[in-house]
């Protein structure tokens, strides 16, 4: 949005280059006491910008001057979910230097897989992304600014935005048949996964709702069947136990990654997946970044550029216990627990299977805050499941992305 006076007032001229201004507003206002023609113009305009105070002369005015801002201002939001994401498969990235989501990380995450979806994915997916925490997740913009002693507030991811501070970003491509998904957070299964997306039933409670129901969810545990695969990163390799690749052959999880228009993830090979832990599962929880939430140190040693992800896996675990381990989240007591297993990967596949006391119910996959899949018997949301309720796979590509960051990190 750019604003145009008339000549006669060099000093506050804003000058539009090579490009057609779309005017909202055009009025009469009085600036250093002199009645002046201001026009209020739209997106598109490129300007040299200069601060300048003017003066409404009505409260007429000053009435149209602040409905037609905020009309401008709302036509700006997203409108439904995945519009961040067309948008960003569509954006001219020429005209821009970066791109800025405040929100929760659900606008994050759907502009990043807008920019990987699209043809020039290699040189859209550099455009620096800044975010200013307005949602309820806000993990993202905690993990930025604690990493540097500074409180996840608007303001101060502001400041790191303008200052212009870039740092990489690595980014995991979630995989199954045909289907991806690009995932810049974490990823859930069991117990994590059935808070986050279930407590959606009780959202009138506001944040209180997490913590109702994860009360609920602890002292009715669901055990889950199933196995996870994974390529520990180096100094992790004795986690777990070898696994038996009898049978899986590489060609079987390359079909995996199908050629699209963008970017069809990296390549995975069956033989590097040599270790493996077998079920039943409490909770498996894969992080990108340190913090799932503002008050969630889900994975206290991620790093955000590091070509790893943190899993935290709890296989079994007492009821009080697990109740202690769940308040200690907030600062990351919780990995320090003999129930927990805490470890770095680079890659990963993820058997879901069913619950093992109710063997014809499954469980939620959550990627990011969304349902990436929903198996039978399971919460019906207003999410849409990604994919289906089989099995998946994850790599990370070390520094795909950049983010705008408080300081050079």
């Amino acid at each position: 949005m750019g604003v145009v006076t008339d000549a006669s007032a060099a000093s506050l001229t804003l000058k539009a280059e090579d490009v057609t201004a779309v005017p909202v507003l055009s009025d009469r206002v009085r600036v250093n006491g002199v009645i002046t023609p201001l026009t209020l113009t739209e997106e598109g305009v490129t300007v040299r910008r200069r601060s300048f105070i003017f003066e409404l002369v009505s409260e007429d005015s000053m009435r149209i001057w602040s409905q037609k801002i905020q009309e401008y201002i709302d036509s700006l939001e997203t409108k439904h979910q995945l519009h961040a994401k067309e948008v960003a498969k569509s954006l001219d990235i020429l005209r821009y230097d970066g791109v800025v989501c405040v929100s929760g990380d659900g606008i994050l995450v759907e502009v990043v897989n807008g920019l990987l979806e699209r043809e020039d994915w290699d040189s859209a997916i550099k455009m620096p992304l800044g975010v200013v925490p307005a949602g309820t997740g806000n993990g993202m913009a905690k993990s930025l600014l604690d990493a540097v002693g500074q409180s996840c507030t608007a303001s101060n991811a502001t400041l790191a935005i303008i200052r212009g501070h870039k740092q990489s970003l690595d980014v995991a491509t979630v995989s199954q048949g045909q289907n991806r998904f690009f995932s810049v957070l974490m990823l859930a299964w069991g117990l994590i996964a059935d808070i986050d997306i279930e407590s959606e039933k009780y959202r009138w409670m506001g944040s209180a709702r997490i913590d109702y129901y994860a009360l609920q969810r602890i002292f009715r545990l669901r055990r889950y069947n199933g196995c996870i695969k994974f390529v520990a990163a180096p100094g992790y390799e004795t986690f777990g136990e070898p696994a038996n690749l009898e049978g899986e052959t590489n060609g079987e999880v390359k079909s995996n990654f199908v050629q699209h228009k963008g970017y069809s993830g990296p390549a995975l090979h069956i033989k590097d997946f040599n270790r493996k832990i077998e079920g039943p599962f409490l909770s498996v929880w894969l992080h990108n970044v340190p913090w799932g939430g503002e008050d969630a140190l889900a994975a206290p040693d991620a790093k955000l550029s590091d070509g790893y992800l943190d899993l935290v896996v709890i296989k079994d675990c007492p009821k009080l216990t697990l109740l202690s381990l769940m308040t200690k989240i907030n600062k990351g007591g919780h990995v320090r627990s003999p129930h927990v297993l805490y470890f770095k990967v680079k890659a990963f596949v993820l058997e879901p299977g069913t619950q093992l006391d109710d063997p014809a119910k499954e469980g939620i996959i959550d990627v990011d805050g969304e349902v990436l899949a929903r198996g039978k018997g399971t919460y019906k949301s207003h999410h849409k499941p990604l994919m289906t309720y089989d099995k998946i796979h994850i790599k990370v590509d070390q520094g795909l992305a950049t983010v705008f960051s408080p300081s050079s990190i």
